[in-house]
């Protein structure tokens, strides 16, 4: 699979310098955590689930949870169980009758630790389309048990199981036991470093705890309480020096946005001079600009790819999470074998001093994102990669 890999090759020429380059499940951790992009979710009690996956890769999607916690009631929980099993029996038929049709990263949200290895036994053969769990509320008392037993699921799966821990938890929002939940859930991901793909964000958990929701004009960075146990989670798990990890931004919980509401203007080719002012002025008239917003923040505050809940909030994500061919001049220059020492020069678009040691670690996970979402040609913005995205 790759990202963009949904458009057909000629339009990818057209947008990118650098394509986006092609991954499996089994690729590299390091390179897989950068390229979940957008991950969307999906109550496991779908009944049509393996179909709307097929049709999710169709448009983009190269990760989905498919979730047994918050977004089922209590009593379906063994119904969700049942139901993925046949799901994914149906996958693993779509798979052998188009080999060559990638299904994204697909991940289980389970509830307790329990239900890891008895899933990954009740899935047998088709636990092979699996790439591992997402865990809840994680701290280190509850997380252990989690990911001791997915040790145990992996060996008897044989085969590499992620997991993703949910950083959503009152005592990681409280300010007198932040500090101390933060200093044990690193305990516990850095003992099982090699299975620990990403950590995400559990914002609307945060919001709950205070009784708030934030309108769709606002980021999660407007809320005060909840952007400052982001600025904390980066600044303990998300280190640049080697003991951090990738950081998933928050989910966007509002999709009144349809596609259909602006594909009118997107059919009138905004590679045209003149449409993409007319294109940004629709998305923001439809409450797409909130989320634009929040996106852009995220990147700037350390996070790499988003939790959504719609699949309207995918293209976005990823097209903003293209790599610029300003940024990517930039970071090119700065990691030139030649200047390993140090030192300052200035930018090829003589816009901008770069300094070699400050900005290495920014130059390095640049190129990282560039080579799973592509470098833009130098005339390509967002607009055009939202376009070109959009199935027709």
């Amino acid at each position: 699979m790759r990202h963009f890999g949904h458009i057909a090759p000629e339009v990818r020429q057209r947008l990118f310098h650098r394509q986006p380059c092609e991954f499996t499940a089994g690729s590299p951790a390091r390179l897989l955590a950068a390229a979940l992009g957008a991950t969307l979710y999906s109550p496991a009690t779908r009944p049509r689930l393996a179909e709307d996956i097929a049709k999710q890769t169709g448009r983009g999607v190269v990760s989905m949870v498919l979730c047994l916690e918050d977004s089922i009631g209590d009593a379906d929980v063994l119904a969700g169980e049942e139901n993925l099993v046949r799901q994914f029996a149906e996958l693993a038929a779509f798979d052998e009758r188009a080999p060559g049709a990638d299904l994204p990263l697909l991940f289980i949200r389970v509830r307790a630790p329990e239900q890891i290895p008895d899933l990954v036994r009740r899935l047998g053969a088709t636990v092979r389309l699996l790439s591992g769990f997402v865990l809840p509320k994680f701290t280190e008392e509850r997380g252990m048990p989690f990911l001791e037993a997915l040790t145990i699921a992996e060996a008897a799966a044989g085969q590499r199981l992620f997991a993703m821990p949910v950083l959503e938890s009152p005592e990681l929002l409280y300010r007198e036991s932040r500090v101390e939940t933060l200093e044990g859930i690193f305990r516990a991901v850095d003992k099982y470093r090699e299975r620990v793909l990403a950590l995400r964000l559990g914002v609307t958990d945060f919001c709950s705890s205070y009784g708030l929701r934030r309108a769709p004009d606002m980021t999660a960075y407007d809320v005060q309480v909840v952007a400052s146990v982001i600025a904390d989670v980066v600044n303990m798990l998300g280190r640049a020096d080697g003991t951090g990890f990738t950081v998933t931004g928050p989910v966007w919980e509002y999709f009144r946005v349809q596609e259909r509401m602006f594909k009118p203007q997107l059919r009138r080719s905004p590679f045209l001079e003149g449409q993409a002012e007319e294109l940004r002025e629709a998305l923001i008239e439809h409450s797409m600009d909130g989320l634009l917003r929040e996106i852009t923040l995220d990147q700037a505050n350390g996070l790499l790819g988003k939790t959504c809940i719609h699949p309207s909030h995918v293209l976005p994500v990823h097209a903003l999470s293209v790599v610029s061919h300003e940024e990517f001049s930039d970071a090119q220059d700065i990691l030139r074998p030649e200047l390993l020492g140090g030192g300052v020069l200035r930018s090829a678009y003589t816009n901008k001093m770069n300094e070699v040691k400050p900005h290495r670690a920014w130059a390095e996970r640049t190129l990282l994102r560039a080579e799973v979402f592509g470098v833009a040609n130098e005339d390509v913005g967002f607009v055009e990669l939202l376009a070109a995205g959009i199935p027709g």
